[in-house]
Parts: structure tokens; C-alpha cells; sequence
């Protein structure tokens, strides 16, 4: 987690979360780290339906066709959740820790983690194995591993601060072509100058 925060310091972004089956264990996981306070800004446990649609503004429509673990729920989650915190970056978790599957009939271990900032939202589903606390840890560290990757291809898209300097013809092992009029004029002011 260490490297997340650290990541998120150097692009300057700001994270926010919204979970479910996790019960506020990636909140736990980002604020175990020392300075977290410099990128973290809030996080929200939404265990119920209703606590979905009111707080992150989830369709009721959405969980009564999906229902809540599946990827269009855990997208509107970080959507939600990016929109409410004004985060950079949102992450979701919404799945089956157990014991008991849901009504539709998805076994335990079904995960969907999402991600949202100002420019995509998606997600991704998941099957863990384990007991409850091992589906739960598994999943928080899926969703944290989910902002990792993201971040680097911030990273990549963000122009460098500074730009670098361009290295000389002669240091790269390049010539620059001229024409023959500007060769004459080059070894003109060669001449000026010696």
C-alpha cells in the first residue's frame, strides 16, 4: 500500500472509495499508511441497497436488473463516489464474502471492483476463494492493486514537468542533413569565426 500512496502523492491526485462487501477495509489499508492524509479523502460503506441509491446515487433500476455484485453496480459506485468526494480517482467494491450466495444464484467469492475518474469509468469481476475475512482481504487488495495499475497509465499520459534536454546531433550519433547551399553558408561562418 505503501507504493499506492506514494504514487498517488507524486501525480498529486486525491482518492476516495466506496465499498460493500469489504466493510471499509481498502479505507483500511490506504490509512495504515504513514501520509495517507495527503491523498485520501473519503470513503463510503454502502452494505445495503437502499444506502447505494441514496448515498452514491446508484438506479434502482440498475441493482434490480444486475443486482448489487455486478459490474454496472460497481461502476455507478465509483462514479458516485468520485462525484460526492471530488476525488481524481474512485474505486468500488461490491461482492459475496459468504456464507450464502445471493438470490441470482452467483457464488460466493463473486467480486466486481470499479474505477472511476474525470475520464472512463469500468469495472471488473472477480472469483476469490477462501474463508469470508479471506475473500474480504482479497478483494480490498484487488481493488487497491486495480488503482495501482490505472495510476501508472496516468503517469504515462501526464506531460513531463520539465521538458528534457534534446541531445546534440553529434551526441546521438546523427547527422543533421543540410543542403549544399546551407553547407557553403555554415562553412562560410566557420571561417568568420576562426
Amino acid at each position: 500500500m505503501k507504493k499506492l500512496v506514494n504514487k498517488l502523492k507524486k501525480l498529486g491526485y486525491h482518492i476516495s472509495a466506496a465499498e460493500s462487501c469489504t466493510g471499509g477495509l481498502v479505507s483500511k489499508l490506504l490509512t495504515d499508511v504513514p501520509g495517507a492524509s495527503e491523498v485520501f479523502d473519503c470513503a463510503v460503506t454502502t452494505y445495503s441497497n437502499s444506502a447505494k441509491i441514496k448515498l452514491l446515487g446508484v438506479k434502482k433500476e440498475t441493482l434490480d436488473k444486475y443486482g448489487a455484485v455486478s459490474e454496472q453496480t460497481a461502476r455507478e459506485m465509483a462514479a458516485g463516489v468520485l462525484s460526492l468526494s471530488g476525488a481524481d480517482i474512485a474505486v468500488s467494491v461490491t461482492g459475496l464474502a459468504g456464507p450464502a450466495s445471493d438470490e441470482g444464484g452467483k457464488p460466493v467469492g463473486t467480486v466486481c471492483i470499479g474505477i472511476a475518474t474525470a475520464e472512463k469509468c469500468y469495472a471488473a469481476e472477480f472469483l476469490f476463494a477462501g474463508s469470508r475475512a479471506q475473500i474480504r482481504r482479497l478483494s480490498a487488495k484487488m481493488a487497491c492493486r486495480m488503482v495501482f495499475d490505472e495510476l501508472g497509465i496516468k503517469e504515462h499520459e501526464k506531460p513531463p514537468k520539465k521538458p528534457k534536454k534534446l541531445k546534440s546531433a553529434k551526441a546521438s550519433g546523427s547527422r543533421k542533413k543540410t543542403d549544399p547551399q546551407n553547407r557553403r553558408e555554415l562553412a562560410k561562418k566557420r571561417r568568420h569565426n576562426i
